[in-house]
């Protein structure tokens, strides 16, 4: 975008009838003649020389409003790093813009207080000031011309604003999903990591079950190898020993009942 400068017109008024509160026969010579001198050093760009010659201007007549505007001008021309010359100045032009009694000098006074604001991008209240100036005096055209590109800063300064809002608003939108998006992944990635350990140590422990067989599996085949118990092998002895004894017992039985065969004799020899 073309940026348009704003030309700061900060004109010296001259001591003439038209523009003095004090008749001319009211003004002393001496007060008129520093005027006149600090006017030729202000068009001569020398601003500090002029601002001197204002002011003894006014320690003959404190009152006098062109010198006052005057002097206000030398000290914006001046300029200051601190700013103290641009404070000092607009406190004159403020006290003249609504007491002064001579309107070209009001009228001046709120034109360059208009530059000053302007200058400072505070172009809501240059607008202000231009239009006090253009009611003071309608034929000001750079005032009206001022204020025309003031109300076109005021508008482009806005929708900047507005525009920077919505950036900011966005980038704060943008910044809010990122943190609910790192949240939620942080959330995610906790319970898959959980859901893995469960599963790993369901894993673990199947693996231990399938090394590791029930106590009662390691004790079937301790019995298979060592047959059957020491108990139930005397029972099974002495059963036998039993039934051997009761069959001894039948076959005596037998025997007494049929008869005993004798022993044969030995027959001698021949």
């Amino acid at each position: 975008m073309k940026t348009i400068l704003l030309t700061t017109i900060l004109a010296a008024v001259s001591l003439t009838p038209a523009v003095s509160i004090h008749a001319a026969d009211n003004s002393t010579r001496q007060e008129r003649n520093f005027i006149v001198e600090g006017n030729k050093l202000y068009r001569d760009k020398k601003y500090a020389d002029a601002e001197v010659a204002y002011r003894k201007a006014l320690e003959i007549d404190a009152m006098n409003e062109i010198a006052q505007f005057n002097l206000a001008a030398s000290l914006l021309r001046q300029g200051t790093s601190t700013g103290e010359n641009e404070k000092q100045a607009s406190q004159i032009l403020g006290k003249l813009a609504s007491d002064a009694e001579n309107m070209a000098v009001a009228e001046k006074a709120f034109y360059n207080l208009g530059n000053i604001a302007f200058n400072g991008q505070d172009y809501a209240k240059s607008i202000e000031l231009y239009k006090n100036a253009l009611r003071r005096n309608p034929d000001n055209d750079q005032a009206r011309e001022n204020l025309r590109l003031a109300q076109k800063r005021l508008e482009e300064q806005q929708n900047q604003d507005q525009n920077q809002d919505q950036n900011q608003d966005q980038n704060q939108d943008q910044n809010e999903n990122k943190d609910q998006n790192k949240d939620q992944n942080k959330d995610q990635n906790k319970d898959q990591n959980q859901d893995q350990n469960k599963d790993q140590n369901q894993d673990k422990d199947q693996n231990k079950d399938q090394q590791q067989p029930p106590q009662q599996d390691k004790q079937q085949p301790q019995r298979q190898q060592s047959g059957i118990s020491k108990e139930n092998a005397e029972k099974i002895l002495k059963a036998m020993e039993n039934e051997e004894n009761a069959t001894r017992q039948r076959v005596n039985a037998e025997r007494q009942k049929n008869g005993a065969p004798g022993r044969r004799q030995i027959t001698n020899p021949w």
